[in-house]
């Protein structure tokens, strides 16, 4: 039976109660974890307990393949029922998920967790047509996903949230759901005493004001605002970032506004270019980044990408300052944004 992702927590919240084995697989590891976890503490909500978890993995039911059997058929010594949690499963535990599926011992929830698996795995297979076990899918949230999970959180603790700041925090989770829980986490310690998330709390937290003041420092070159530049450069030396990650940083943001021109000039719109670019350009900066789409050309984006592969060279096979290099390259960038060069 397939519970699809988006109606996975709701499934894993309140399991059937005749529920006997569960696979919950997906390439988000944290949110593979949640949900498995979720369905274990539906049976037994304290997972450290000796009497009633039996904590397995592939390599063990490999090299003893009657323990599975013998772990969802033993008797809880405090009563009640029992559960049986595999880490780490892979196809080759199919063919003893087949016969323990086809012959099931005891009255134990026996949930197992994989990582992605592709339509064809056997594991899959053997999970999704049967009617009785769950496949429970994993996939990484999406922005609407984050919001509710935000919100839910935060409302948990007595606290609210303000727009600007949710669509600010949601632009910076998604990878990962174990991630997305400890980000959370770090912004309920910060707001301890306030009830009220402000978009200057999530940046605070959330933030990485080395990328952020790379980023700033980016647009500003794009834009040829060299007394802007010339800001955003002290700041990023005070703050001791390492030339390579400002250099690595206008690579790519030049890149992505390369793409958007030529996207742009076969005929698509912008807004539309910027919303497949990946990583996405937050949305705190997408009038600037489209303006500067417009300003610049196919050709002389790609002499901005070449003053920024020499900058990058030159600071790997010199002995030259590389902040000097990589301050000169931005300002020659933004001089011929503002067609000085």
């Amino acid at each position: 039976m397939i519970v699809k992702s988006h109606e996975a927590d709701r499934y894993v919240s309140n399991p059937p109660k005749g529920l006997g084995v569960a696979l919950v697989y997906g390439p988000d590891a944290g949110l593979v974890q949640e949900r498995a976890e979720k369905l274990l503490k539906s049976v037994v909500p304290d997972l450290t307990d000796p009497f009633n978890v039996s904590d397995l993995n592939e390599d063990t039911l490999l090299a003893d393949p009657a323990r599975l059997a013998d772990e969802a058929a033993a008797i809880s010594m405090m009563g009640g029922r029992r559960v049986v949690r595999v880490r780490g499963a892979g196809n080759d535990l199919a063919d003893l998920l087949e016969s323990f599926l086809a012959d099931p011992k005891g009255d134990g929830l026996v949930v197992i967790e994989a990582g992605d698996l592709a339509k064809t795995s056997a594991l899959r297979k053997l999970f999704d047509g049967h009617k009785s076990a769950a496949a429970v899918q994993c996939y990484p949230d999406s922005a609407r996903d984050l919001g509710d999970v935000l919100r839910d959180a935060l409302r948990a603790e007595g606290i609210s949230i303000a727009p600007d700041a949710l669509e600010d925090a949601v632009s910076r989770l998604g990878s990962d759901r174990g991630v997305t829980r400890r980000e959370i986490e770090k912004l309920v310690l910060y707001m301890h005493g306030r009830k009220q998330v402000a978009l200057d709390d999530v940046r605070a937290v959330m933030g990485d004001e080395a990328e952020a003041r790379s980023e700033s420092a980016c647009d500003a070159a794009g834009s040829g605002d060299l007394v802007r530049l010339d800001v955003e450069l002290e700041r990023l030396w005070a703050a001791d970032t390492q030339p390579a990650q400002i250099l690595r940083s206008a690579l790519g943001h030049f890149q992505k506004l390369l793409q958007a021109r030529e996207s742009a000039a076969r005929g698509e719109a912008i807004d539309t270019v910027m919303k497949r670019l990946r990583p996405p350009v937050h949305f705190s900066r997408a009038t600037s980044f489209k303006n500067q789409a417009q300003r610049w050309s196919s050709d002389r984006l790609g002499e901005a990408l070449d003053t920024l592969l020499e900058a990058e060279v030159l600071t790997r096979t010199t002995a030259v300052p590389a902040e000097a290099v990589t301050g000169r390259a931005l300002m020659n960038i933004a001089a011929m944004a503002k067609g000085r060069m």
